[in-house]
């Protein structure tokens, strides 16, 4: 009997010897493709800074988006207080001409009008010409 306990402990041995050994094999694998990582990060990086990140994505449009997303302002626009700002009769190039709207997308201009109109603050005259109320 004693002999096969100890050839069960001699192979239970050769597994966890085996066991480290692709443990360690494994942990140096993980190591180079971190740094391998690290470096393709840092090259991404580069690119970036160069510029290219967002041509790369996007092409032309990537870059005209960026540049458009870069030059807007980041604040929201107080629509209430741009109508104060307005004559009497406008139409929607006057909204455009109006501080913080001349970085806005027309369909921004338009769902603005749109909602002063469904407020009351608006009527609409004819195509294109609106009315404050």
């Amino acid at each position: 009997m004693p002999r096969q306990k100890l050839r069960g402990v001699t192979s239970f041995a050769r597994v966890q010897e085996q066991a480290r050994a692709l443990y360690a094999s494994l942990q140096s694998e993980i190591r180079s493709k971190e740094t391998e990582l690290r470096q393709l990060k840092e090259e991404a990086a580069a690119l970036h800074r160069l510029g290219l990140g967002s041509a790369a994505v996007g092409g032309t449009r990537g870059r005209a988006r960026a540049a458009r997303a870069a030059a807007a302002p980041s604040g929201r626009v107080d629509w209430r207080a741009m109508l104060d700002q307005l004559p009497k009769q406008f139409k929607a190039a006057d909204v455009r001409g109006i501080g913080a709207a001349k970085s806005k997308r027309p369909s921004e201009i338009f769902a603005a009008i749109t909602r002063w109109i469904d407020a009351g603050l608006v009527k609409r005259k004819a195509r294109g010409v609106y009315e404050r109320a």
